[in-house]
């Protein structure tokens, strides 16, 4: 997320009850994820095992639990808490804001586009020209939805990031400040879901087509041009590259990518990345002609176990 105008650094310090480390005039630019950061943006790290990454990514300022030398053209926010402190600016930068109405007199909607009785576009999102969206689909906030798109009943872009801290108390929310993007030419199934970054966007590229029942993790990437069967579910923070085809029921873990051309076939799982330009089947998902074969093999055992009695 971007901040509408530079902040800081002893600003943001003050209101996160922060010890600071740089000048107190360095500018931040905007937040996210360690991720999706690039350089004026603010992000938080609370486990030594990402202190690392943390301090070398291209963030320029880190709210960070521990007192660590800061990287050269960096600055530091050192707190007990950078979990909260980073969900605190969240709330500042980007509050909760009720709906006034079932389309909202803040979205921008393009020419041609029409809206049928029941579906709900929330505040400040743009849809583009000559759109379709059908009854009961909803729209969150801060989305950006292209030309040329459909989206179909029950459908719901934007809803939060299902991402929580696990404490002694219960769970911890981070609240996600992201949007969804919609290239031109996508069509969304009935009772799809696609989830909004935390951060910084989930983006849906143009030509993409979706079937109904289909879950879209926040902070993922999908290409050009790509099929998704219904049922799939997609983890956050996922890449699917151009002319992907995910048959039904495809289950995609997270933090990985599926290259340029890959064929999942229905009811397949897949916990790493895949190379583009193959068709993969089965749980874990492998090379299709190389599942056939172990089908194959594993119905000729009982034969063979029997001729060894």
């Amino acid at each position: 997320m971007k901040f509408p105008l530079a902040i800081r650094l002893s600003e943001i310090a003050a209101f996160i009850r922060a010890e600071m480390v740089g000048d107190p005039g360095f500018s931040v630019t905007g937040m996210n994820e360690i991720h999706v950061v690039e350089p004026g943006d603010l992000t938080f790290v609370d486990h030594p095992k990402y202190y690392e990454k943390a301090l070398n990514s291209n963030a320029t300022t880190i709210i960070i639990n521990k007192d660590v030398p800061c990287p050269e053209g960096k600055a530091l926010l050192i707190c007990e808490k950078p979990f909260d402190a980073y969900v605190s600016l969240v709330n500042r930068f980007r509050p909760f804001e009720k709906a006034v109405a079932a389309v909202s007199p803040s979205a921008t909607i393009g020419e041609g586009t029409v809206i049928q009785p029941g579906a709900f576009v929330g505040n400040h999102v743009t849809i583009g020209k000559n759109c379709l969206i059908h009854a009961n689909a909803s729209i969150y906030d801060h989305c950006v939805i292209g030309d040329h798109v459909i989206i179909h009943s029950g459908a719901v872009i934007g809803a939060d990031a299902y991402y929580f801290q696990k404490r002694p108390e219960g769970y911890k929310k981070l609240e996600s400040c992201g949007r969804v993007v919609v290239e031109d030419h996508v069509e969304i199934g009935a009772l799809t879901s696609i989830d909004k970054g935390v951060s910084g966007d989930t983006h849906i590229s143009r030509g993409t087509k979706f079937d109904n029942h289909v879950q879209v993790g926040h902070d993922t990437y999908i290409g050009r041009n790509c099929l998704i069967g219904a049922f799939c579910a997609i983890a956050g923070v996922t890449r699917i590259e151009d002319d992907v085809i995910l048959w039904a029921n495809v289950l995609v873990n997270k933090d990985l990518v599926i290259g340029k051309g890959a064929v999942v076939l229905a009811g397949s799982g897949t916990e790493k990345t895949l190379e583009g330009g193959k068709t993969y089947w089965g749980i874990p998902a492998i090379e299709a002609r190389k599942k056939w074969r172990e089908v194959a093999a594993l119905k000729m055992l009982p034969d063979i176990l029997s001729k060894l009695k």
